[in-house]
């Protein structure tokens, strides 16, 4: 019968044990390629560039990157979701500080013209 609890130093609990985790990333299921384009590629080098300086904010970089991939529509699942993004940017629109009821205005325009299919009410 071996012992359950073996006497164990502090120097084995600071080693690292990979014992009980399994890889966390899972292998999608089927073709899902997406052929991209060379100018698709360009532009995400050039936006989201990082360099890991101490100036630059890894955070900041990872939205970026992430804002522009959506924006990429590369599934058509992105679409929708960019869809459901701008029609709730219209339905929660609100004046900036210090921005003229013009520009306001033409804010507003743009944001009605880049979902045509917003599905709001005229009313509304």
């Amino acid at each position: 019968m071996g012992d359950e609890n073996p006497i164990r130093t502090l120097g084995d609990y600071s080693k690292p044990s990979h014992k009980g985790y399994s890889n966390t990333i899972e292998f999608p299921v089927g073709n899902n390629v997406v052929p991209l384009r060379y100018d698709t590629i360009r532009l995400v080098q050039n936006g989201c560039s990082f360099h890991g300086l101490r100036s630059e904010d890894p955070n900041q970089h990872l939205k970026d990157f992430l804002k522009l991939v959506d924006s990429l529509d590369l599934d058509g699942e992105n679409r929708e979701r960019t869809t459901a993004k701008l029609r709730n940017d219209i339905l929660i629109f609100q004046q900036h500080h210090g921005e003229s009821l013009s520009e306001a205005w033409t804010r507003f325009k743009d944001l009605l013209q880049k979902v045509p299919h917003h599905g709001i009410d005229l009313w509304l």
